[in-house]
């Protein structure tokens, strides 16, 4: 009660304003009392807080729009002010009994920022901070807070400080404490610039030079590197340095323990070819050709290649190669007006593939990118000589044969029956269904329907295919038989069994006799497995089957899937299948 009569003033001055009419006034007042009454409860409830705080928010968005249509903007401590402290305390309170909801404090601090409210929403951070110091994200958003916003850097690098008590290895913290760090040199740098222009007495100022020459940021990189170790980190910190114009030494300094430290690490021969890239960049003025771009454009990658060579020579791994070949994939693909650079970059490519190939230090994967390199480049005898090594190379992929096999037969090679023989010499039966797929597609369409049967036949793991084959071949009478002779090999799929029934469906007659026949078989099969009873539950349904015959086969089906898994406790959950799908039939 004695919040609502806290709203009676800020009612009253919005009636009194213009703002809102009497009766918005009172459907407000009537809206306040039942959320009010909610959050009263003995039993409370999350939900309740939830939407009391997202109504007032939406209140004040009105009445931000109403002012902004009206022009009127005063009285906004008795309005405005009133209700935000309201939200704040409603926040306070849901904050207090659900500590450890996280979105609930991050939703606080939005509504902080949203409205400007500075000094509460320092209160929030330090309060959560509390609570959840295992958290580094929301220590790194208090920091940026202070230092973006607030404009305090001694506040951001106090918060920094005390996070790295509670995570002293976070990388994530060490990078942003080192990106603040150097910010504030940056802007205390040109604050300092622009009074020298100003002639301003500096020594009022009290810069420090420790600061302004970036050496907060060299303590904490040395301290950082000493706690946490790996290349990927340096590189980040190096990255964020390199943002920054006066960090040459520290950049040197970096780059220095990288390649003392981590001379047998990929990632940092990767690092050390690309940047020439960037060197040439930094060099070189701007072109005034077209040609003399690309000539400059050669002569970086030319030493970024270098670079790749000296690394795969003192380096010589699989991770290595790839970064190489990556590097060249990435400047093959890039867009260029000029022919003589593509082509150059092109012959660049393929020489490393050949490369890396030769050294038997090319990943699987990467030999999917060489072929279709090839292939665009309209060089398929090259593509095919390429494919059979890789399968000699990685002989148990299925990938590998795969991949081989679409070139074969994209090239339209007579070799393609005997490679497919060849393939299933050396790949275990397990996962071949892809092989088998791609077998019996190219079949239907360069052999026989003589011969795709019988290469049907031979595959049990493309059994469903092969019904779906002979049907449109052969029509019904010829799968119900190859339904007939399969079935005695005891194929081990259920979707054997769903095609079947799927097909039986179709018929303009469908037969209950056939169907209880296959819903019995997959049952012996299935029964057992949990993914067998779904089978049971695909009713057939629409104007081919009657009611009752419908209702018959579910009761026989029933039966039998109780009789052969000795299952009775799921006959409930079956009947409940049963009459919502016989009622849908019906209606």
């Amino acid at each position: 009660k004695q919040r609502l009569g806290d709203r009676v003033p800020e009612l009253e001055q919005l009636e009194r304003v213009g703002l809102f009419t009497h009766e918005e006034i009172r459907a407000v007042l009537k809206k306040a009392t039942a959320l009010e009454y909610k959050i009263q409860r003995r039993a409370l409830r999350k939900e309740d807080f939830i939407n009391y705080i997202q109504y007032e928010i939406n209140l004040l968005e009105l009445i931000k729009k109403r002012r902004a249509r009206t022009g009127y903007s005063f009285k906004k401590e008795e309005i405005e002010s009133s209700i935000m402290h309201r939200v704040h305390s409603l926040f306070k309170r849901a904050t207090g009994k659900w500590k450890e909801d996280v979105q609930l404090w991050l939703s606080h601090v939005a509504f902080c920022k949203q409205w400007n409210a500075k000094h509460q929403l320092s209160k929030v951070f330090s309060t959560m901070l509390a609570i959840h110091p295992n958290k580094p994200a929301l220590w790194i958003m208090a920091a940026k807070w202070e230092m973006e916003t607030r404009l305090s850097s001694e506040s951001a690098r106090h918060l920094f400080l005390r996070a790295l008590r509670f995570h002293p290895e976070c990388p994530k913290l060490y990078q942003e404490y080192f990106r603040m760090e150097l910010m504030n040199a940056e802007k205390q740098r040109k604050e300092k610039k622009e009074l020298e222009r100003a002639k301003m007495n500096l020594e009022e100022f009290n810069y420090s030079e420790k600061i302004l020459n970036g050496e907060m940021a060299h303590i904490i990189y040395r301290d950082a590197v000493q706690k946490i170790k790996g290349v990927e980190f340096r590189l980040a910190l190096l990255s964020i340095a390199k943002l920054f114009d006066f960090t040459h030494d520290l950049q040197k300094e970096i780059l220095e323990s990288l390649q003392a430290e981590y001379a047998d690490n990929p990632l940092m021969w990767d690092y050390m070819a690309r940047r020439e890239l960037e060197l040439g960049s930094l060099k070189s003025t701007e072109p005034t050709t077209k040609q003399m771009k690309v000539s400059e454009m050669t002569q970086r990658e030319e030493r970024c290649c270098a670079v790749f060579e000296e690394a795969v020579t003192a380096v010589p791994t699989e991770d290595m190669w790839k970064c190489y070949v990556t590097f060249c994939l990435e400047r093959c693909n890039r867009k260029t007006n000029s022919e003589e650079l593509k082509q150059k970059r092109l012959e660049r490519t393929l020489s490393v593939f050949s490369k890396a190939h030769e050294s038997s230090l090319l990943p699987e994967a990467l030999y999917k990118q060489w072929l279709q390199l090839l292939l665009e480049s309209s060089l398929s005898q090259k593509a095919a000589e390429v494919a059979e090594a890789a399968t000699k190379c990685f002989s148990l992929s299925v990938e590998m044969w795969q991949m081989r096999l679409q070139v074969l037969i994209q090239l339209k090679s007579d070799s393609v029956t005997q490679c497919f023989e060849e393939a299933f010499k050396h790949v275990k039966s397990k996962g071949t269904l892809p092989l088998w797929t791609l077998w019996v597609e190219w079949s239907e369409v360069a052999n026989s329907k003589e011969d795709t049967e019988a290469l049907y036949q031979r595959s049990l793991h493309a059994i469903a295919p092969y019904l779906d084959w002979a049907y449109r071949n052969g029509g019904y009478k010829k799968v119900r038989r190859v339904f007939t002779s399969l079935h005695e090999s005891h194929p081990l799929s259920l979707d054997f069994f769903r095609k079947m029934i799927e097909i039986e469906k179709e018929q303009e007659s469908c037969k209950m006799l056939h169907l209880r026949e296959y819903y019995e078989r997959a049952l012996r099969e299935f029964g057992s497995a949990d993914s067998g009873k779904e089978i049971f539950f695909s009713l057939p349904r629409g104007a081919k089957s009657s009611p009752g015959q419908t209702r018959k086969l579910w009761e026989y089906s029933l039966a039998s899937y109780e009789d052969v898994t000795g299952r009775s406790g799921g006959r409930l959950h079956f009947q409940i299948h049963f009459i919502a799908n016989w009622t849908l039939m019906k209606n």
